[in-house]
């Protein structure tokens, strides 16, 4: 009779196209993976996988073996979560996040796996979302929090949290009287996230304008640099306020007052549908909570800036 181990294997084949990403993702050889295919295709009677090229594919009767194989996963999965005990849940999860909630809640959520799963290790990656998403595609990482939600079929996504946007600047540049038009704020570098970003393509189309002079625009992988800059005044920083809320509540930013206005950075917890996610849903769950906790209590802070 098959056996779930086998099942696994067959739904991993079949969803990476290839014996070897599934001998990667099962952490075990592509004789192993060719030896449990074998086995179940003897016990059901019937060819399951053929090669195409350098793909395997589900044979008719694969695609109906599929049906029944997502459902006993997915069921026995659903029995685990349920019955069994979650702080027993052990592994690596690999997560890929954005820089922006590595400088907000991010250890509140290392703590929070600690003490729930401690038997679950974090292998954490920090890249800006285009590359975390090409990462997650290729099965490189398990989870990622990015700006999203990501629009591709295969990935299930859970809205996280939303962040303004803004320009703030040092007081040594004496921008926090009034309020400032774009043409105003031409005048200094502009310093913000790197290229191929959600913010950087805004900041850019806001300053290409004939009327305006070339923006400088200094763009940065690290949020740290970025920050670091502003407070020495060597431009206006557009980031997220919940990153520098020390330096507006100490005076060494200030949230500028301006013409313009640049859409919220969006958050969503981001992961590809696959047989067994129990351990993904688990960790995005509790990224649900905290980054919740932390909207709520970042409100009246905000207001009052």
């Amino acid at each position: 009779m098959a056996d779930f181990k086998a099942i696994e294997t067959f739904l991993w084949v079949v969803n990476l196209g290839s014996f070897r990403g599934a001998a990667q993702k099962l952490n075990t050889t592509q004789p192993a993976i060719s030896q449990r295919i074998a086995q179940l295709e003897r016990e059901v009677g019937v060819k399951l996988l053929q090669r195409d090229r350098r793909m395997v594919l589900p044979t008719p009767s694969g695609r109906q073996m599929m049906v029944y194989a997502e459902k006993l996963i997915g069921m026995r999965s659903e029995m685990m979560a349920a019955v069994g005990d979650r702080s027993a849940m052990r592994g690596v999860l690999r997560l890929g996040v954005a820089e922006t909630i590595v400088h907000t809640w991010l250890p509140q959520l290392i703590k929070s796996v600690n003490t729930a799963y401690p038997n679950l290790s974090l292998e954490i990656e920090v890249d800006i979302t285009s590359n975390l998403r090409t990462r997650l595609l290729a099965q490189e990482i398990d989870l990622a929090f990015v700006v999203g939600p990501l629009s591709v079929s295969t990935i299930r996504n859970r809205l996280l949290c939303d962040y303004p946007v803004d320009f703030l600047a040092s007081p040594l540049l004496g921008l926090g009287k009034r309020t400032l038009t774009v043409r105003d704020l031409a005048r200094f570098p502009i310093i913000t996230f790197t290229r191929k970003t959600q913010p950087y393509e805004i900041v850019r189309s806001l300053f290409n304008r004939p009327d305006l002079p070339p923006v400088r625009l200094h763009a940065s992988t690290s949020l740290a640099t970025v920050r670091h800059m502003a407070i020495e005044g060597l431009g206006i920083a557009v980031i997220p306020t919940a990153i520098v809320e020390n330096e507006m509540a100490d005076g060494r930013l200030q949230l500028l007052s301006t013409d313009l206005q640049i859409p919220p950075l969006t958050f969503s917890a981001s992961w590809l549908a696959a047989p067994d996610t129990v351990a993904v849903e688990a960790v995005a769950d509790l990224a649900v909570k905290i980054a919740e906790s932390d909207r709520a209590v970042d409100a009246p802070l905000l207001a009052r800036h």
